[in-house]
């Protein structure tokens, strides 16, 4: 199935739970005969590519191995785990893979963000240069990481635009995910009509913001009060159409740019991360939503 602004292809991430992590063949039956398109696949190997190809599915996007350590706070940790990624990325780009994932994620969560950065830059330049050789691309998700730092680089025009800019050519882009733009607070329309020619990959997760919440807590954390499930005590992830996305216009724009990729959606809601039962309604029903805008 697709959308009907822009005609892309709707497939989903790849959840933690047994039903998804277990068998690779098993997900891509259900995707296909549920009318999914492709599979984001986290980390990839061959045969995950080839239970996906048997089964009619397209992969959507590989994520970089060990992402949440590729600036490790050891050199030569940090050396190795880079040097594994671009071997990873030749690999899996010459057996189909041309979308890679990440997150920009430091190694000391409480370091200045610009001496973060400069590793940043650092760190991922090789893993970059091999996408590039190999005529791929990576896309940078913006999730911001825990409190209390939010240390992650690359969520906001501030660190993404410069990025860009400093690792160069043309294999760096963005995971495009309106829900984590939502609660930091930047407008997710404004964002996109920005950076549209980077975006290679799309994530169809919403943000419900709770405007009682933010009067009874402010952005302290609550002295009493539960957060939510996938959120905070203000705000919480949703499957699409439940949150404050504008997603007509997100994929008008997207279209106008010449977006080919797919629009995949990845299941972070309290209200149905809640086993195979609720994990497939949350899907099918994300699916429902996407086909009609």
């Amino acid at each position: 199935m697709t959308t009907r602004t822009g005609n892309f292809p709707i497939g989903f991430r790849r959840g933690w739970t047994d039903w998804q992590k277990k068998d690779a063949g098993a997900l891509a039956k259900w995707a296909k005969e549920n009318g999914f398109e492709s599979i984001d696949l986290g980390g990839a190997t061959k045969a995950d590519l080839d239970a996906l190809k048997t089964n009619g599915i397209k992969l959507g996007s590989a994520d970089l191995l060990d992402l949440g350590n590729i600036m490790h706070n050891d050199e030569g940790k940090r050396r190795e785990i880079i040097e594994k990624n671009v071997a990873y990325v030749k690999e899996m780009s010459a057996n189909g893979a041309k979308i890679f994932f990440t997150v920009i994620i430091p190694g000391d969560h409480a370091k200045k963000r610009s001496e973060n950065y400069k590793l940043a830059v650092e760190s991922y330049k090789p893993i970059f240069d091999a996408a590039e050789n190999a005529g791929a691309k990576i896309a940078i998700e913006g999730w911001p990481g825990g409190g209390p730092y939010l240390s992650s680089l690359c969520c906001t025009p501030e660190t993404y635009r410069t990025f860009i800019k400093d690792i160069g050519g043309s294999a760096v882009g963005i995971n495009y995910d309106p829900s984590h733009l939502i609660r930091l607070g930047v407008d997710h329309i404004r964002f996109l009509r920005e950076f549209a020619p980077r975006v290679f990959h799309v994530h169809a997760k919403d943000t419900e913001m709770v405007p009682e919440a933010l009067y009874e807590y402010g952005t302290q954390p609550a002295t009493f009060a539960k957060g939510h499930g996938f959120g905070e005590w203000t705000w919480r992830y949703t499957i699409p159409g439940h949150g404050q996305t504008r997603w007509g216009e997100a994929f008008t724009i997207l279209k106008d740019a010449g977006y080919k990729g797919v629009v995949s959606i990845e299941l972070e809601d309290e209200n149905f991360n809640t086993g195979e039962e609720g994990e497939k309604a949350g899907l099918l029903n994300s699916q429902a939503f996407l086909k009609g805008v």
